[in-house]
């Protein structure tokens, strides 16, 4: 008998393998995609949520011109965004699964008002994601956003998720968000993205067009910056990544661009007594990307021309940034606020009850440096002749 115990052992160890299992566990059948969400306020004051739904492969159905559809939007109109949400999950019949989601969504119209209860569920909620990017739909509604065939990609929030992973204006995330809008001495923004048609009849397809930043102050939209603006506030918060810089010559001499391909900023400020003064250098790298212009770059006093003017149009568009969060919106996206609270903690203290006052009036000088590390096929230019190439 005693041989046999081993083996009575072994089979029990499976059998317990065998009846063991997730009796918890949900099938993937029955989970239903989000793959975006839009949130906008309705003329009562309600909340309105718009989820859009990738659709498996296995339940597509031909669309428009017999094409499958890859994706539908459901709505839902509630006194906040849990019960929209819960009234959406009543039509559907797969359990909503949120971890898949790419973009968020805010209509202009509630930015305005105030995205906190918005905000709040995304606090709580488990199984929010905080790497998804969340951006304001400049004019109407979010939920055109969600509705819009992009030609491109099966799935428009893929769309949106690439453009805004290329970082081209300005990429925030919930994370981000969270972050700048915890954080001392400084405002969080988002990115703007608004819908655009292209073509005309039958042909007529619906893009997106990334449109700048959404600058926020208690969570509150208060402005927007365009996209020259969003450049240079990208340049401010060294964020800028191969970005570029255009610049008109002197006396008419045409024009030049240069991509930046490494960039570098330092802050430095002073306070002396109520006046508070930074000083931000940028500093960047990157070959000359056009030339339109009859100047042959090889020369260094043509090229050492064109960095200067280069130089120039990068402190213009830096400045415009500066005065408008200055002047016109009182608030400090840049994160000066944050840069004197770790350098001069102190000081910080004194002010920081009244720092928009403070931002406002504070002396901000910026000094930009450029070095074009090679000119490349931009000179001389090559549908000029000899004669007409300056040296």
């Amino acid at each position: 008998m005693k041989p046999l115990l081993p083996l009575l052992r072994i089979c029990l160890i499976l059998l317990l393998f065998l009846t063991g299992g997730c009796w918890d566990r949900t099938e993937i059948n029955d989970l239903a995609f989000i793959t975006g969400s839009a949130f906008d306020l309705t003329e009562k004051g309600d909340s309105l949520l718009s989820l859009q739904f990738a659709i498996p492969s296995s339940s597509q159905d031909g669309g428009q011109g017999g094409e499958p559809n890859k994706f539908f939007v459901m709505s839902a109109t509630g006194k906040n965004v849990s019960d929209a949400f819960e009234k959406i999950q009543k039509k559907s019949s797969r359990k909503l699964f949120t971890s898949h989601r790419s973009v968020i969504f805010i209509g202009e119209s509630l930015g305005r008002k105030g995205i906190n209860d918005v905000l709040d569920v995304f606090a709580h909620d488990p199984h929010q994601r905080l790497k998804t990017y969340i951006m304001v739909v400049k004019g109407g509604e979010a939920k055109q956003v969600l509705e819009a065939q992009y030609p491109y990609d099966q799935v428009p929030m893929e769309a949106v998720k690439e453009m805004e992973a290329q970082q081209s204006e300005v990429a925030v995330t919930l994370r981000d968000f969270f972050m700048a809008a915890s954080s001392r001495g400084i405002y969080p923004i988002m990115g703007v993205i608004e819908a655009e048609s292209e073509g005309a009849g039958q042909s007529k397809t619906s893009v997106f067009r990334l449109s700048g930043a959404a600058v926020f102050k208690n969570l509150k939209l208060i402005g927007m910056l365009n996209g020259y603006e969003t450049n240079g506030l990208n340049w401010l918060k060294n964020h800028m990544e191969d970005g570029r810089i255009n610049a008109e010559l002197p006396d008419g001499k045409g024009s030049v661009s240069m991509v930046v391909a490494h960039a570098n900023r330092t802050i430095t400020s002073k306070v002396k007594g109520d006046q508070i003064q930074f000083k931000i250098v940028l500093q960047a790298k990157g070959p000359l990307f056009e030339n339109n212009s009859n100047l042959n770059v090889s020369r260094p006093q043509n090229l050492a021309l064109i960095q200067h003017s280069l130089e120039e149009a990068a402190e213009r568009q830096v400045q415009e940034v500066i005065v408008k969060l200055q002047k016109r919106y009182q608030t400090d996206a840049i994160g000066l606020g944050r840069e004197l609270y770790r350098s001069k903690p102190r000081a910080w203290q004194a002010v920081q009850a009244e720092w928009d006052r403070k931002f406002a009036e504070a002396d901000i000088s910026v000094d930009v440096k450029l070095s074009i590390s090679s000119a490349g096929m931009a000179g001389p230019p090559l549908q000029l002749n000899e004669k007409e190439i300056m040296n």
